[in-house]
């Protein structure tokens, strides 16, 4: 009898695991978060697509381009989210003091379409450095890849 209890209290623990792996590795679960949790103040979209991105230039109030990819890697080695094929971003959490610019890292064989800011295409395995600027601090501003929404938060500090 005893037997026959433990081996319902592993088959439960088994399929538990089973579905928190589901739902822990599932790639759309990012994309069910509600787009009105965006509030007006965060930022305001727009669509500057201003500027060269196979060479990794910036948008208009950045610091001056960077030459390389391995340039951008280098200086942006602490302010960088990097996104991966599925449009996973790593790190998926961060903070960034206002003003301040980082790097967006697209490690992907095809183009993206990112928002953070504003809205811009990056190609397969091409990069693009971002200012994060925000009049209300603290903000919280959402990466999105493609049509996966809120990839990455970013909160933005004094």
């Amino acid at each position: 009898m005893e037997q026959k209890g433990n081996l319902v209290v592993l088959l439960v623990v088994v399929l538990a695991l089973v579905a928190y792996a589901f739902w822990t590795f599932d790639d759309n679960f990012t994309s069910t978060l509600n787009e009105n949790s965006r509030t007006a103040n965060n930022f305001a979209w727009d669509t500057n697509t201003n500027g060269n991105t196979n060479t990794g230039s910036v948008n208009a109030n950045t610091p001056a381009a960077v030459s390389s990819y391995a340039e951008a890697l280098s200086r942006y080695r602490n302010a960088r989210i990097q996104l991966n094929e599925n449009c996973r971003a790593s790190p998926s959490s961060i903070s960034y003091k206002n003003n301040s610019s980082i790097m967006i890292d697209n490690r992907a064989g095809v183009a993206r379409r990112i928002r953070v800011g504003s809205i811009f295409d990056i190609p397969a395995y091409g990069f693009k450095i971002v200012q994060l600027s925000s009049a209300e601090l603290p903000a919280t501003w959402y990466v999105d890849c493609d049509t996966y929404q809120n990839v990455a938060t970013i909160l933005i500090q004094k």
